[in-house]
């Protein structure tokens, strides 16, 4: 209120479309705007509707039977396990591997919001208890929100591939599109395929969001940031790959 008694408003916070908008041409207006309001779910819904969109897009053009013979073929252990089972048994084990790849696409809304929740939990505990930042969890988990939705990207492009693109055959569930080095070399081994996977130019695009918006949200440096959202991702990567050379 000024001297004359008249109410000056304060600076008006984005709406949610205005902050998806800007955490990709201004992604720090959009993360300053989490400290005022945490609300998270426009880009929960538009990356729904998008991994729905490409559930529907590969049953009708590729079919899930196809993607499960594509992946048995990128993984020797699944193939020395499926030639040692009788005929009824493979029919068998092939219809559990069809039916859990359909469930787990049309259930991907639910395994997003968990997978969030806890991607969420790790960097808002390491960041208050590693870093001694003092930041809430729902303001993490906002951040992490806005942070994914460059992987929209990836799921336009992949239902462009599969409606327009032609041939569907090789469709592989886990590289859709050719954003990363590991796309391009079907035949490696699956460790390095998964190890090349890695350096996916929307992961990483998603993983500077997230260095910025830590150190904004967070209040810490920059190399505070980044130290904590890369050492997560190395964590995950040596894991992933570890796990790869271990079971295929």
């Amino acid at each position: 209120m000024d001297e004359v008694g008249v109410v000056v408003d304060g600076p008006r916070g984005l709406s949610q479309m205005e902050r998806v908008v800007d955490t990709f041409v201004a992604p720090t207006a959009a993360f300053k705007d989490i400290l005022r309001s945490t609300s998270w779910w426009l880009p929960f819904v538009l990356m729904a509707l998008a991994t729905l969109g490409v559930t529907v897009a590969i049953q009708h053009q590729v079919g899930w039977q196809q993607v499960v013979e594509t992946q048995i073929q990128m993984s020797p252990s699944q193939q020395s396990q499926l030639a040692s089972l009788t005929p009824e048994q493979h029919t068998k084990q092939m219809h559990g591997m069809v039916l859990g790849y359909q469930i787990s696409a049309y259930a991907s809304p639910v395994l997003v919001l968990a997978f969030s929740a806890l991607a969420a939990l790790l960097l808002w505990a390491t960041f208050n208890f590693g870093l001694g930042a003092r930041t809430k969890y729902g303001q993490i988990f906002c951040l992490w929100m806005y942070c994914s939705l460059p992987h929209l990207l990836t799921d336009l492009v992949t239902v462009v591939r599969l409606c327009f693109g032609g041939n569907t055959e090789g469709f592989d569930l886990k590289q859709p599109v050719g954003t990363n080095p590991g796309y391009y070399f079907p035949d490696a081994s699956p460790w390095l395929r998964t190890l090349l996977g890695s350096f996916d130019v929307v992961g990483i695009w998603a993983l500077v969001l997230l260095v910025v918006g830590g150190a904004i949200v967070a209040k810490v440096k920059w190399g505070q940031a980044a130290a904590v959202v890369v050492g997560w991702w190395l964590l995950i990567v040596l894991v992933s790959v570890a796990a790869t050379a271990a079971f295929s």
